[in-house]
C-alpha cells in the first residue's frame, strides 16, 4: 500500500502575476525561502523542506475574484519555529509588505499562536507556532 511521506509542493493561480511575485517574493526571502525554479508565468520558492508555486491565472480564471467561503482554498499556514517568530512575521507584515492582517498574532486555541493575514488575491494565509508553552512546561 502507499505511504504520502510529505507534502511535496502547493500551487497557487494568482490574477496579477507581478505583483504576487513581489508580494510572496519579499513574504518567501523574510521566511528564509529562496527560488527553487522559474518560468514565464510561473515562480517556485523553497526552504529545502516546503515548496510554494504561484502560476498566472487564465483569462477564464481572472473572471472571478476568489472569495473566502468558496469551495476550494481555505488557508495555509507557515508553521514557525517560535511565538517571537510569530510576532516577527507580524511587523514584517504590516510594516514592510503592507500585508492586510485578518486576525492579529495571538492565541487562537489552547497553546497555538498564530497571525493571519491576505495575499494580494484575498488568499488567507498564517504564520503559526503550536506547542511552544506546553513544550517549557516539560
Amino acid at each position: 500500500m502507499s505511504r504520502v511521506v510529505g507534502i511535496d509542493h502547493l500551487v497557487i493561480r494568482v490574477s496579477d502575476y507581478e505583483k504576487s511575485r513581489q508580494f510572496y517574493g519579499r513574504l518567501f526571502e523574510f521566511l528564509g525561502f529562496k527560488i527553487s525554479e522559474e518560468y514565464q508565468d510561473a515562480t517556485g520558492w523553497s526552504n529545502g523542506n516546503t515548496l510554494f508555486w504561484i502560476g498566472r491565472a487564465d483569462d477564464q480564471g481572472q473572471k472571478h475574484k476568489h472569495r473566502t467561503g468558496d469551495v476550494g482554498f481555505h488557508h495555509y499556514a507557515f508553521r514557525l519555529r517560535s511565538r517571537k517568530d510569530v510576532d516577527e512575521l507580524e511587523a514584517f507584515l504590516k510594516n514592510d509588505l503592507h500585508a492586510t492582517i485578518v486576525d492579529p498574532a495571538g492565541e487562537y486555541y489552547d497553546d497555538y499562536y498564530a497571525v493571519f493575514f491576505l495575499d494580494p488575491d484575498g488568499l488567507k494565509l498564517e504564520g503559526m507556532k503550536y506547542g511552544e508553552r506546553t513544550a517549557k512546561a516539560k
